[in-house]
C-alpha cells in the first residue's frame, strides 16, 4: 500500500473511533485542520463520504463503518505489536544465539552466563558448539567466538579471555616407550592424535613459535578427530601426543596424568573474542551478554 493511503486510513480509524477531530488531532500529533484535509483527500481518492460531520460530532457514514469494521482491528494489532516492543527497550529479554568452539563453550561462556540467566530469567542463549568457521550473518547467529587472530577484520570483536597458549601432551606411559620430541621437527616419527576442521575440510597443522621463527607441523597418527574432550581421552590412554589448549589439560599435567613436551616451542597468542557484525542493532539482552562476558577479563 502506498505510504500516502496507509497515512489517510490511520488518520481515518483514528477519528472514527475517537468520534472527534479534535480527540483524534491530539492522539496523532497533527493539527485538526490538517487532520480534517487527510481525511477529506481520503474521501476524495475513494469517491465516497467516510464520516458524518456535524458541529457536535463526528460519525462513520454506512461506508465508512464498513471501511472501520474491517481495517480498525489490523490498525488495533499494529499498535499493540508495537507496544510491545517497548518490552525489549525496558527490560533485557529474548534469545542471544552464539557460535562458539567447545572449549570457548566450556572455559568461557559457561562459566559467566549461569549468574546472568539466573538473574534475568527473560534472557535465553543458545550455545552452538562447533569447530567450523561459521558464517554468523548467514547462519543468523547474533554473535560468535574465535581467537582473536583469527576474528575477521569486518567485525567488532570484544576479548573475553586472557591470552592462551597451547599443549603437546602425551602419557608417562608413551614417552617411556618413545623419546620425548626436543623440536618440532621431532614429531614426525611419532604417533600423534589428529584434528579434522569442518570448514576447511582437512587435517589441522600443529603451530609453533620460539624466538621469533614460526612453525607448522603436519602430523600423522592411528587417530583423527574433531573434539577437544576425544582428543585428551586419546592421549591419555597412550594413544600418542596430542595438540591441546594448555588450560583444558593443566589439572592432568599437575596430576601427572598427562606429560607436556615441547614447551618452549608454545608461545603465547591472543584468546577469545566475541564477535558480531558492526551493522547490528544491539538489543538490550545483547548489550548484557557483552558487558558480562567483556567483565571476565
Amino acid at each position: 500500500m502506498p505510504r500516502r493511503s496507509f497515512n489517510d486510513l490511520h488518520a481515518f480509524v483514528a477519528v472514527a473511533m475517537a468520534g472527534s477531530f479534535t480527540r483524534a488531532a491530539a492522539q496523532l500529533g497533527m493539527s485538526q485542520s490538517a487532520l480534517s484535509q487527510t481525511v477529506r483527500q481520503l474521501e476524495e481518492g475513494l469517491g465516497v463520504r467516510l464520516l458524518s460531520r456535524s458541529t457536535r460530532s463526528v460519525s462513520p457514514t454506512e461506508a465508512g463503518q464498513r471501511l472501520l469494521d474491517s481495517i480498525g482491528p489490523q490498525f488495533t494489532e499494529i499498535k499493540t505489536a508495537l507496544d510491545s516492543l517497548g518490552d525489549f527497550r525496558d527490560r533485557p529479554a529474548g534469545v542471544i544465539r552464539i557460535s562458539a568452539g567447545e572449549h570457548a563453550a566450556i572455559s568461557i561462556l559457561q562459566p559467566a552466563l549461569v549468574p546472568l540467566l539466573a538473574e534475568y530469567p527473560d534472557i535465553h542463549v543458545e550455545i552452538s558448539v562447533d569447530y567450523g568457521m561459521t558464517d554468523i550473518v548467514a547462519e543468523r547467529f547474533d554473535a560468535g567466538v574465535r581467537l582473536g587472530e583469527r576474528v575477521a577484520k569486518d567485525m567488532i570483536a570484544v576479548r573475553i579471555g586472557p591470552d592462551m597458549r597451547m599443549a603437546v601432551v602425551a602419557s608417562p606411559g608413551y614417552l617411556a616407550a618413545n623419546p620425548p620430541p626436543l623440536v618440532p621437527q621431532d614429531l614426525i616419527g611419532h604417533r600423534c592424535i589428529n584434528m579434522r576442521l569442518p570448514t576447511l575440510k582437512e587435517i589441522f597443522a600443529w603451530e609453533f613459535e620460539k624466538d621469533g621463527r614460526e612453525l607448522r607441523v603436519r602430523v600423522e597418527g592411528p587417530l583423527t578427530v574433531n573434539s577437544l574432550a576425544l582428543r585428551r581421552n586419546a592421549a591419555l590412554d597412550g594413544q600418542g601426543l596430542a595438540y591441546l589448549p594448555e588450560p583444558f589439560v593443566r589439572a592432568d599435567i599437575a596430576s601427572g596424568a598427562l606429560v607436556s613436551v615441547l614447551g618452549d616451542w608454545c608461545a603465547d597468542f591472543p584468546g577469545y573474542h566475541l564477535y558480531y557484525p558492526s551493522r547490528r542493532q544491539n538489543s538490550a539482552a545483547f548489550a548484557l551478554v557483552i558487558q558480562t562476558l567483556r567483565h571476565r577479563l
